[in-house]
């Protein structure tokens, strides 16, 4: 009984760790890529990243989506990822105090919460800044625009 409930503690510290590490990839994901975005649009990119871990066509999990890309020697390669933040080579920590704050809440209640059930980009897996032209933009069906991004899936 003794290493049955030294057993679950060890599992649920780690399940837990492991819950805390897809919030904050949630997290950082939302803040590079919309932290100048109205809230629609910081909630329209978190919408993105899980539909990208519900989607076969992508990694299953909130940091493997995020950290996805062209790696050498374990490094991301400069401008070679999915999200462009990742392997832009500019620190990744966040320096708007207020706005890291927020988005970390955000990502809290996208994961934890049923209270945004419903999926106001309709299922977008993709979006771009409307300034640049995606090579797999013409392959996809866009959605909607929020501020200066457009939403595809």
């Amino acid at each position: 009984m003794k290493y049955f409930i030294i057993l679950f503690i060890l599992f649920y510290v780690c399940f837990k760790n492991a819950q805390a590490d897809e919030v904050n990839c949630l997290a950082l994901n939302i803040y590079h890529e919309a932290r100048n975005q109205p809230f629609m649009g910081k909630l329209a990119v978190g919408f993105v990243t899980i539909n990208r871990v519900k989607s076969n066509s992508f990694p299953n999990t909130i940091c493997k989506v995020v950290k996805q890309g062209y790696y050498y020697n374990n490094n991301p390669v400069i401008n070679k990822c999915h999200f462009s933040w990742w392997c832009d080579g500019k620190s990744d920590v966040p320096k708007e105090y207020n706005t890291w704050q927020y988005t970390r809440a955000l990502a809290f209640q996208l994961y934890y919460s049923d209270f945004f059930t419903f999926d106001i980009t309709n299922g977008a897996t993709h979006y771009h800044a409307d300034y640049v032209n995606p090579y797999w933009a013409k392959k996809k069906t866009k959605l909607m625009k929020i501020k200066n991004h457009i939403f595809y899936k």
